[in-house]
Formats: structure tokens, C-alpha cells, sequence
């Protein structure tokens, strides 16, 4: 099958194009709007950069078909066999891909005030491939359906039970494509069926969230009615003391948009030690910086406690699995997670094999772990070409 895969941010596009699940050519375009744009097509291992002006979603679309065409990698969309779009959330409503179609573009927009800053430009793709091309089946793939499985002691808040009835309150939890893509692979490179197994994965990147996984399915996962919740991440809080926030308003003249933005762009590593990217951090940490290595410990701390609180969860754990841009290539951030899990979850990584640089699945665990530990790069796209595959 040819399949286009779509994600739309608030000023970027990016495409990836797949013929039977292999990846042919990845597009990104970035800055739409802005005065100087930029485009950049990876193809047969090259990469084609062009600086251009891009007004909207609609002109950056076009110079992504242009490139796909020109480039011999796409020469007609009326070739395509499906289209996906990545959607941020999908609420209550959506627990499985759907055909796109105008209510359930409409339906998405009603979602809007649970993701307003995610929905609308997943919308603006969405609704420009269908206003083009009705005819190419398009399904939408949601970030929050593989939580879905959550059950009602894990995704509701302790709140009055009315406002769950009424505003649609509660966990929904994210990165649900990266965590069941990582429930997929890490059922075929320990050669279970998903539904054997009990995980703890570790999506960690920019953002970051710890899923418990039973029987291949979410039970429970960090992040909640929005991706502020949780882990410390790389700009973003994760877990405080909401009363920080009136705390904030009534004392410190703060309002609540620059809260807002505090919480989610100006906190997590960024707000400790001033900086967000890991590598930064930890290089700093290891030249002697205090916060450097305070955040780097906050981040460590955090992320242990909800092992250590879905260990208690699952009662059997299987694997630990790591991925996103942090868990795939800090080896340092690995070891200091699993360190000391000897005694109380039976937990030992093995060094050597931690240190080890790879591009591919592998196991980091020694051998007197009684739970396995797992590597595996994460592939969004894939995932949204696999559960596409399954409806159209």
C-alpha cells in the first residue's frame, strides 16, 4: 500500500510516504508563516534543504507534493491508496483510527478547548487533503486512544464527579502512538504475544511519560488531561501542587496565561538549570554545574518514582522499556534510572551493554535481572501506517 502520513503543528508540516510499511521519503517543512521558511526532503539517504517563504498550511501542502513529484518519489496524490493525520486528542470520543469524514472533522473541532494548541493545526491538514482529495481514503490516529483502556480509578481526578460529566475532566493521558508502537515491538523482539505481557515504558524526549502496560493494554500512564502532568520534562512541570497556581496569581501578580506559559515552555529542565536539551544538561552536570546536576537528579527522581509506583500497580512487570531521543541515546540517563532497582524490584541493568550505541532494539538488562530491560527506537509514523492498514 502507498501511504502518506501527516502531522500538522502550529507551523510546521511533516510527511512521511510509505509503500508497504517501508519508509521511502521523509518531508518536513518548518516556519509556514513566518518570513523566512524552510523545507528539507530526506531521500535515499540525502537530504535536499530549500529557505522559501511559506504563507500557510494550504502553500506548505503544495511545496510538499511539488518535492515528492519533482524528486520522482510521488508523482501523482491520485496514487495514494490512504492518507493518516496524527491527531494530538481525541477525548472521550475517538478510542480507535476513524475514516475522516465531515462530522468527524467537526467532531475534532469540538475537542479544541481540551488541545487548543494541538487540535486546530491538526485540523488545518485534515481539512485541506479532504477538500482536495474526498476520493483518497483518510483516517485520523489519535494520540490518546491507546489510554483508553484506562480504567475509571486511573484516568479520574478526585474532583466533584460533575465536572467530569460536564467539561469532560479527566486523565487522557499522550504519546499513545509511541506506546503502543513500543507494546508491538517489544512483543517481536522478545517473541511474546503483546497481550502476555506486562511493561513500564519510558517514552523520554522533550516530552516525557511513563506508561503501565497490562496484558498490552494502557492501565495507567503519566501524563493526563493535558501533557503538562507527570514526568519533569524538558520545558514542561509535570506534577506540582496545584495550589502553586493561585498561589502564583494572588501573591506574585501573575496572570493566567503567563502562568500558563511558565508551566509549559519555561519549567522542567529549562527552569532548573536553564537548559532543556539532555545533552547540554549533562555535560554541564559532569563540568561541576550545582542546578545542571540538581535537574538532572530531579529528572532521575521523578521518573523512578513512577517505576517504582507501576511496579506496584502491574504486581508482575515484564520489561522496562525506554525510547524517544532521550531513552534511545542517553545511556548516563539509563543507568542512573535503573540504578540501585536491585533490591526492590529486581531490576539491574548491565553497563556494558547500556553503553553501547545502537540504532536498533536491543536488551540493556544483565543477566541476573529478573526483568528485562529494553531499547527500542520508537516510530510514530509506522504505527500510524499499521492501524491505518487494519480499517481501510
Amino acid at each position: 500500500m502507498k501511504i502518506l502520513v501527516l502531522n500538522a503543528g502550529s507551523s510546521s508540516l511533516k510527511c512521511q510516504y510509505f509503500v508497504d510499511r517501508i519508509s521511502i521519503a521523509t518531508l518536513l517543512i518548518e516556519c509556514i508563516g513566518e518570513k523566512h521558511g524552510h523545507s528539507k526532503l530526506l531521500y535515499q539517504g540525502e537530504t535536499i534543504s530549500k529557505d522559501h517563504h511559506i504563507p500557510d498550511h494550504e502553500d506548505a501542502l503544495k511545496e510538499a507534493f511539488t518535492l515528492l513529484d519533482q524528486y520522482h518519489i510521488l508523482p501523482s496524490v491520485n496514487t495514494l491508496d490512504a492518507i493518516g493525520h496524527r491527531v494530538v486528542h481525541g477525548g472521550n470520543l475517538f478510542h480507535q483510527p476513524i475514516h475522516i469524514t465531515p462530522k468527524i472533522i467537526e467532531d475534532i473541532r469540538s475537542l479544541i478547548p481540551l488541545a487548543p494548541l494541538h487540535n486546530p493545526a491538526n485540523l488545518k491538514g485534515i481539512e485541506i487533503l479532504y477538500a482536495h482529495y474526498p476520493y483518497i481514503p483518510q483516517v485520523a490516529v489519535f494520540d490518546t486512544a491507546f489510554h483508553q483502556s484506562m480504567p475509571a480509578h486511573a484516568y479520574l481526578y478526585p474532583l466533584p464527579y460533575s465536572w467530569y460529566e460536564k467539561f469532560d475532566i479527566r486523565r487522557y493521558g499522550f504519546h499513545g502512538i509511541s506506546h503502543s508502537f513500543i507494546t508491538r515491538e517489544a512483543a517481536r523482539v522478545m517473541g511474546r504475544e503483546s497481550a502476555s505481557l506486562n511493561l513500564i515504558t519510558l517514552h523520554l524526549g522533550n516530552g516525557a511519560s511513563a506508561t503501565a502496560i497490562r496484558s498490552g493494554r494502557s492501565i495507567d500512564t503519566s501524563m493526563g488531561m493535558t501533557p503538562l502532568e507527570g514526568l519533569m520534562m524538558g520545558t514542561r512541570c509535570g506534577d506540582i501542587d496545584p495550589a502553586i497556581i493561585p498561589y502564583l496569581s494572588e501573591h506574585c501578580g501573575m496572570d493566567i496565561s503567563t502562568i500558563e506559559t511558565l508551566l509549559n515552555k519555561k519549567s522542567g529542565l529549562k527552569g532548573i538549570c536553564g537548559h532543556n536539551d539532555m545533552r547540554e544538561v549533562i555535560k554541564k552536570a559532569d563540568d561541576g554545574d550545582a542546578l545542571s546536576l540538581l535537574a538532572l537528579q530531579m529528572y532521575i527522581y521523578r521518573i523512578r518514582k513512577y517505576i517504582g509506583a507501576y511496579a506496584v500497580v502491574l504486581g508482575q512487570v515484564d520489561a522496562l522499556v525506554f525510547t524517544g531521543g532521550i531513552g534511545e541515546n542517553a545511556a548516563r540517563v539509563r543507568e542512573m534510572v535503573c540504578e540501585g532497582l536491585e533490591q526492590s524490584i529486581r531490576l539491574k541493568i548491565d553497563r556494558s551493554k547500556n553503553e553501547k550505541p545502537s540504532t536498533v532494539a536491543r536488551s540493556i538488562g544483565h543477566s541476573k535481572s529478573h526483568i528485562q530491560i529494553w531499547v527500542i527506537p520508537t516510530n510514530e509514523e509506522l504505527e500510524i501506517v499499521m492501524q491505518l492498514e487494519n480499517i481501510v
